[in-house]
């Protein structure tokens, strides 16, 4: 097995290359990534030792359609997963067109690249975010309808819509994942849980969108790995899958929550002007990759964001690189 894996030097690509290439001996993983900001070679740095027969990167851009041709032109693939793209929905808002770029053009181009070799499965990693925002109650299914609020999500939705299609009008074997909220090992700083720890420790203020009521569905990163494992080797082709952890937290009692388990005081929280379109709440109904492929998340977020706040202090010299960029 070979399995393309694009994007994979960010925080969920280089989560799921650890864990397949330790967890399946016969696999080998080419990693595509374009080292934009939040793609980190010393993420893998350890997969790169352990694994010099079975890893190969290749530093490329999936929008680029000369390295895709050479890439494609190089080997065969018995699958490709794509992780790659810019994800912050900030940044987004900031300057929409990196994000229509990479996540839609390069997510495009991606797919018919595969299509045409004739490689055995494309799976899109994608996001909650594209279903909008719910109301207090009530879950995202596979059916929700789509209703993105920004332009990272709206991105997101529109690749997944293309993909999709490709499968219905050509036949192609493609799956997508849904997945909410990730934490863990080697998460981008900018994101709400890293950020939180890295300003703790510094003592510096912790900024907090709103009223800090905003709900999101956390998933440990690994849960979340495993999950995607699933739907590429068992999920039907044409279909979505929705990821997640049931595990609702608002935004306010998470940064509490780090500031008690660090030791450090309430005092530190500085609400700020929110976000433009900032959805309320998101919350994943799993049932679908439950019942058809055995699927559930293992991990418990008491237990798991004290061992992420762990990693954090142990890798000082990871994000403190990463605070320069």
């Amino acid at each position: 097995m070979h399995y393309l894996v694009t994007g994979g030097c960010g925080f969920i690509g280089s989560n799921y290359i650890r864990q397949q290439l330790s967890a399946n001996p016969a696999l080998r993983i080419t990693n595509l990534d374009a080292l934009t900001y939040a793609g980190n070679p010393a993420s893998l740095a350890d997969v790169a030792r352990d694994f010099p027969e079975r890893y190969h990167f290749i530093k490329g851009d999936i929008a680029d359609q000369d390295c895709l041709e050479a890439v494609f032109a190089k080997d065969r693939y018995t699958a490709v997963l794509n992780f790659a793209a810019e994800s912050h929905v900030d940044r987004s808002i900031d300057g929409p067109g990196i994000f229509v770029r990479t996540n839609v053009t390069g997510a495009y181009q991606l797919a018919e690249k595969a299509r045409v070799a004739g490689v055995p499965r494309f799976l899109q990693v994608s996001t909650d975010e594209v279903y909008g925002s719910l109301g207090a109650d009530g879950y995202f299914t596979e059916t929700t309808p789509l209703c993105p609020s920004s332009p990272y999500s709206a991105s997101k939705a529109a690749a997944d819509l293309l993909i999709l299609a490709n499968h219905h009008t050509f036949g192609q074997d493609v799956v997508v994942t849904r997945c909410s909220n990730n934490y863990g090992p080697c998460q981008y700083p900018e994101k709400l849980i890293p950020l939180m720890i890295i300003r703790a420790l510094h003592g510096e203020s912790l900024p907090v969108y709103g009223d800090g009521g905003n709900v999101r569905d956390w998933i440990h990163v690994e849960d979340h790995c495993a999950g995607i494992q699933s739907v590429l080797v068992q999920g039907r082709s044409g279909q979505v899958y929705n990821l997640g952890a049931s595990s609702e937290w608002r935004n306010i009692d998470i940064v509490k929550l780090i500031l008690r388990l660090l030791g450090r005081p309430e005092s530190l929280i500085t609400f700020v002007k929110d976000r433009p379109g900032h959805d309320r709440r998101y919350a994943i109904d799993s049932a679908k990759a439950r019942t058809e492929l055995g699927w559930t998340a293992a991990r418990k977020f008491d237990e798991a964001i004290e061992e992420t706040i762990g990693w954090y202090l142990r890798h000082e010299e990871w994000w403190r690189l990463l605070l320069r960029k």
